[in-house]
């Protein structure tokens, strides 16, 4: 069987990550094969590699070309430019991925731009459509300088919604501010995003003390959605607080469960249209090669910048 290079997780090389030959993908009747030109970091990427046993090939997100259509006859032809989500396994020099959740790309996308899109473009868009209609609406957003909140905060902004936003250093503050935010709550304690409220969505990746405070300053038949926990998976809140605001709900959203519900590949397109429009702005703040991998994924945990992270994978 021929091979392909992939990044693997190996705690003996630097950063945990290195790279390794593998079985070449071999593509079901649903799926197309992809030869990948980039693919983008997220925290959960990481933090699932710290767990994961050596050899484990960690990754969601791909842009590249179709090398083969799906045999079925569904999704893009060969040659198409793309952009598609995997469960794991995106950090390789080819994948095969499933047609529902691949979407081809505008020419004036470049693959960085696309690669940026499937996990993190594809959480804030259906959080966002929790809240249904936003036009007048407000909105908080926290965790705003995460991958998701980047996407969230301009979404929600170009529905028409009021967007508070959240900055843990006051020097993002300009950061959330210039992705749409109307007002920016600064410090780890977002007690004061309260004042603004209340809302009729929240969308809050923090978890813990944020999330209890959250679900208290819904507007009556407003809903949380809650999509990670950054700060604490532990939450404890008052129950009186929470049926006092009257019809609010809380939602969990986790993006592959979502996926089962409906595909990906219309809602990847939109938003690949809407950056070739420049309706949706993909701030990268990192590049590298696969021989980048430990720096950048080291540089991401530790927050040393906002934006997104993408790999270029070349021979």
């Amino acid at each position: 069987m021929s091979s392909v290079r992939a990044i693997v997780v190996d705690p003996q090389a630097t950063g945990g990550f290195g790279v390794t030959d593998v079985d070449a993908p071999r593509p079901g009747p649903g799926e197309a094969l992809v030869q990948v030109e980039a693919s983008s970091l997220n925290r959960g990427d990481l933090l699932a590699a710290q767990q994961a046993e050596a050899g484990w090939r960690p990754g969601h997100d791909v842009a590249g070309t179709v090398v083969t259509a799906a045999a079925d006859g569904s999704g893009p032809k060969a040659g198409s430019r793309v952009a598609g989500l995997l469960d794991a396994g995106a950090w390789s020099e080819q994948v095969a991925v499933a047609t529902g959740r691949l979407a081809q790309i505008p020419d004036a996308v470049s693959f960085a731009e696309a690669s940026t899109l499937p996990t993190a473009g594809l959480t804030a868009h259906r959080a966002l459509e929790k809240g249904g209609l936003l036009l007048g609406k407000r909105v908080l957003i926290t965790g705003s300088t995460g991958g998701v909140g980047l996407f969230a905060h301009q979404l929600a902004t170009s529905s028409g919604a009021f967007v508070v936003g959240t900055a843990r250093r006051a020097r993002d503050e300009a950061v959330v501010r210039a992705l749409g935010a109307d007002e920016v709550v600064v410090g780890e304690d977002v007690s004061a995003a309260r004042a603004h409220g209340p809302y009729q969505l929240i969308v809050e990746s923090l978890g813990g003390a944020a999330l209890a405070r959250a679900m208290a300053w819904l507007a009556p038949g407003g809903t949380c959605v809650t999509l990670g926990w950054s700060a604490s998976p532990e939450v404890g809140f008052d129950l009186r607080e929470f049926l006092a605001v009257g019809g609010g709900s809380l939602y969990g959203l986790r993006m592959y469960n979502e996926l089962q519900n409906r595909p990906a590949s219309d809602d990847l397109g939109l938003l690949a249209q809407m950056v070739a429009r420049q309706q949706l702005r993909i701030p990268i703040e990192a590049e590298g090669t696969w021989d980048d991998i430990g720096d950048i994924a080291q540089r991401l945990l530790d927050r040393q910048f906002t934006g997104k992270a993408v790999l270029h994978l070349r021979r």
